[in-house]
């Protein structure tokens, strides 16, 4: 089992800050990649910005300059700073996870259940 704890999101109005955290617990061997989705209504989930083992981080273009994704390795929990939020990064914001548990050869790709951003403007 892999268990996610969520918090951080809410309701702010447009230009307002925000920080999502993501705590990962369980039968965990390694966790290779960390990360945050979002789905907007009506739209597909997409990536946010994601970050590996080595600490490579990847942003969609939409955030760039405006959220920062970090770890602390030792505690497998990811951060999201969200700044200059707008209406536009409205959303559930997933974390997620590619692990490898114990009892297995290879990692998988893991979801938390989610928490909700409104940004209005």
């Amino acid at each position: 089992q892999v268990h996610f704890d969520e918090s951080g999101g809410g309701s702010v109005q447009t230009g307002g800050s925000l920080r999502l955290s993501c705590t990962i617990s369980g039968s965990i061997a390694a966790i290779f990649s960390m990360g945050w989705y979002r789905k907007a209504p009506g739209k597909e989930r997409e990536l946010v910005a994601t970050i590996t083992d080595r600490g490579t981080t990847n942003y969609t273009e939409s955030v760039r300059g405006r959220f920062t994704i970090s770890r602390h390795s030792t505690e497998n929990t990811v951060y999201l700073q969200m700044n200059s939020l707008k209406p536009e990064d409205s959303g559930v914001y997933y974390c997620h996870c590619d692990a490898r548990q114990h009892f297995l050869v290879s990692s998988l790709p893991y979801w938390g259940q989610g928490t909700r951003v409104t940004v209005s403007s």
